[in-house]
């Protein structure tokens, strides 16, 4: 660890990890904490930090395009019948407290805060957990409180209007290389397949790295997956992906993802294997 911006996580005393819990972004990123960068046991990064694709990805965190219309995604704001439009709409996620803090992970406060003055409260828990020489796993549990006194509700570039777009929630923007990243899921090969559907885990493979990402709770394997690799290489969730999600006050929404970072590109029986340990270690 080291000092209060930033928490740097370990495996077996090795650094696989660094959460940058104050960054110092511009308004139109939708400043948020996030993991990057994040790295394999022997030390191949596995996230990028506001690429030139798109500046708004920030290696491993959670973001929302659309909370009651405002952007805690970043970038431009997807608006039916105009597109993809510059809007001064951005909120922020605040950091509030640690509650635990140790070498392998963290708890932690949040405030999800835009014009109208905080929409949400967080508890964000982050936990890095050995699981062969090989493998680790990140487990990120993060739960959302609607603290307005009002209704709100969680939306998407998909429910505003673009097929496709449904992402929103926990995402992962992964190492950018020369050729794309394969995809797999416990029952079928490529993007088509894993993008928009359900499944148990979705494995993102790299020239010498894999990325598994486990639905571990029931709520977070009801939605579907939002996986790129054409453009870009990035897995996330999407809390809103049919319709939008409505967060009555005082109610919570809580998902859990558990992501095995692996060297070397893992097959279908392996990821499997690893995900059973991840999960329930």
């Amino acid at each position: 660890m080291t000092g209060n911006d930033s928490v740097v996580l370990r495996v077996a005393g090795r650094p696989v990890g660094r959460y940058v819990t104050r960054p110092e972004l511009p308004a139109r990123l939708s400043p948020r904490p996030y993991l990057h960068p994040v790295t394999t046991l022997a030390g191949t990064a596995v996230t990028e930090l506001s690429p030139a694709d798109h500046a708004h990805h920030l290696g491993v965190g959670v973001a929302v395009p659309d909370v009651e219309g405002f952007n805690f995604w970043g970038g431009r704001t997807y608006v039916q019948g105009r597109g993809p439009t510059e809007l001064d709409n951005h909120g922020a996620q605040r950091h509030t407290a640690y509650h635990r803090r140790e070498a392998d992970g963290f708890t932690e406060e949040l405030r999800w805060v835009a014009a109208p003055g905080q929409l949400l409260r967080e508890q964000r828990t982050v936990t890095a957990t050995a699981l062969t020489d090989g493998a680790w796993a990140l487990d990120l549990t993060f739960a959302l409180t609607n603290v307005s006194g009002r209704p709100l509700s969680v939306g998407s570039p998909a429910t505003n209007g673009r097929p496709g777009a449904a992402y929103g929630g926990f995402f992962w923007r992964a190492r950018k290389e020369e050729a794309e990243a394969d995809v797999f899921t416990e029952a079928a090969d490529g993007t088509d397949a894993a993008h928009g559907r359900t499944a148990g885990w979705v494995a993102l493979a790299g020239s010498t790295w894999t990325l598994v990402f486990a639905a571990a709770t029931e709520a977070t394997r009801r939605d579907p997956w939002f996986v790129r690799t054409e453009e870009y290489p990035g897995v996330g969730s999407s809390l809103a992906h049919d319709a939008r999600l409505p967060v009555p006050p005082g109610e919570t929404v809580e998902r859990r993802v558990v992501t095995v970072v692996a060297d070397g590109r893992l097959g279908r029986e392996e990821a499997a294997a690893l995900v059973t340990k991840a999960v329930t270690a």
